[in-house]
């Protein structure tokens, strides 16, 4: 039984490896189509949506005929159990890419009016935290998930930068302000992705100790 338990929770290991895989891809590729005003690929990442919805749907039946059928011990049960949280994260995160894609499509039909370098910054940056926090729930590695927390300040001061550089764009010239706005919309929807990996770390956390991160 416990043989058929284990080989049922690699699945789910591989299933949240899968997912995460084409979230990192998702959100890589709206990126690509934001900078490069690439709206073919902006409205092929948004296609893409549907099978990571798909994967969270098997990811949760998993979880639930684990819990129901297998009874599991202590620290099986946080493993699970941090795994449903977790999903929805991922999922979330996954529809911030489509966000960031549909947006990407409106800002394609004219040129920008400033280099997007700080929230190129700010992309980058989050990627690295939903990697890590993704590494962190593979290998067991708390000092990992810990640092993808801490890393949260990096975006948000990112953030808080670039909505600066905006408002004052949007001063200088009030005729891009729809842009400008858009291009806010983009980076706030990075700031979610941000706090969504440092809630996957913090579950990661209690899969590995137990403890609730407040």
């Amino acid at each position: 039984m416990r043989i058929r338990f284990d080989e049922q929770l690699e699945q789910l290991n591989e299933e949240m490896i899968n997912m995460g895989n084409m979230i990192e891809a998702s959100i890589g590729n709206a990126v690509k189509a934001l900078m490069k005003q690439d709206e073919e690929l902006a409205k092929k990442t948004m296609a893409g949506d549907e099978k990571i919805d798909r994967t969270e749907r098997k990811i949760e039946d998993l979880c639930l005929r684990l819990l129901l059928q297998q009874q599991p011990v202590a620290r099986d049960l946080r493993n699970i159990s941090s795994a449903l949280k977790m999903v929805t994260d991922m999922e979330r995160i996954g529809d911030h890419a489509t966000d960031i894609s549909e947006l990407a499509v409106v800002l394609s039909k004219k040129p920008y009016v400033k280099k997007l370098d700080h929230i190129e910054e700010m992309a980058k940056e989050t990627m690295v935290m939903l990697i890590q926090s993704l590494e962190a729930f593979v290998e067991k590695d708390l000092d990992k998930a810990q640092k993808v927390i801490a890393h949260d300040d990096v975006v948000d001061d990112l953030f808080e930068k670039v909505k600066k550089e905006l408002i004052a764009l949007i001063r200088v010239h009030a005729d891009e302000g729809e842009q400008a706005v858009d291009l806010l919309m983009v980076t706030k929807y990075f700031e979610r992705i941000g706090d969504h990996a440092t809630n996957i770390a913090e579950w990661v956390i209690f899969s590995i100790t137990g403890q609730i991160v407040a």
